[in-house]
């Protein structure tokens, strides 16, 4: 299921698609950036997965984070570096929102 949400939100083999949630998250994030997306972040790892259908096999699932996956490792990497808890709107937080079928963080 993450695997279809991850594509239906407009992260697709072959690129962004227009009028998505990817689109308006490349956007955002580009805006925030000055201009780019940088390499590592939501949109940048949503469109690699959309692009590889791999998002299940990262560990990224319907009903969460798998322990032990390249998912699980990402969510603690990125709580150690901000105290101790995955922020919303982080890589990993927005990755499983829609991996979930959420919007990720696009507000």
């Amino acid at each position: 299921m993450s695997n279809k949400n991850v594509r239906k939100a407009g992260f697709t083999s072959s690129g962004i698609k227009k009028g998505s949630i990817a689109s308006s998250m490349m956007s955002k994030e580009a805006k925030a950036a000055g201009g780019g997306v940088r390499s590592g972040g939501p949109t940048a790892t949503l469109q690699g997965m959309g692009a590889k259908g791999s998002a299940n096999s990262s560990g990224f699932t319907k009903s969460g984070i798998s322990s032990e996956s390249k998912a699980s490792q990402m969510m603690s990497k990125e709580a150690k570096s901000h105290g101790g808890g995955t922020p919303k709107g982080s890589t990993t937080a927005t990755v499983q929102s829609i991996s979930m079928g959420g919007k990720g963080s696009t507000d």
